[in-house]
């Protein structure tokens, strides 16, 4: 079986072909580790890293004219410009992205957004905290 070497942050899992000191997705240093990955036993890249492919060979080709597009029930959001950016507001078992510059307030947005929501049902609110250490000893 023929297999390769790649490196992998332990802090982000940004992926390189070779050892980097310092990893460019997060900034930390010495957070590489090798991992080999057999080519012969991966049949898609999707496949290779943990994801399902989206699509397989039993897929059936259609004309745009004849997919059928079910319209969705919106929640609205109480904010009329997020509705509108959301294209009628939010739709229920759906995922939002919500991105943008420190201190922008996104943060006080989504937890006005959650109260509103929550009048129609649970909500569930997921959040990443990047904490960066001041210690140059410990590599941020």
């Amino acid at each position: 079986m023929a297999s390769s070497v790649v490196f992998f942050c332990k802090e982000c899992g940004y992926e390189s072909a070779k050892w980097l000191g310092k990893c460019p997705g997060c900034n930390n240093w010495n957070t590489f580790v090798e991992e080999k990955i057999n080519k012969k036993a991966s049949k898609s890249v999707g496949q290779a890293k943990g994801f399902s492919a989206t699509f397989d060979n039993k897929s059936e080709v259609k004309k745009l004219n004849d997919i059928v597009v079910s319209k969705t029930v919106r929640i609205d959001t109480g904010y009329n410009e997020l509705n509108r950016v959301l294209g009628g507001g939010i739709v229920e078992g759906s995922l939002t992205l919500i991105g943008g510059e420190p201190g922008i307030g996104k943060s006080t947005l989504i937890m006005q957004i959650c109260n509103n929501l929550s009048k129609h049902g649970k909500v569930l609110y997921v959040s990443r905290r990047r904490v960066r250490c001041a210690d140059k000893n410990k590599g941020g």
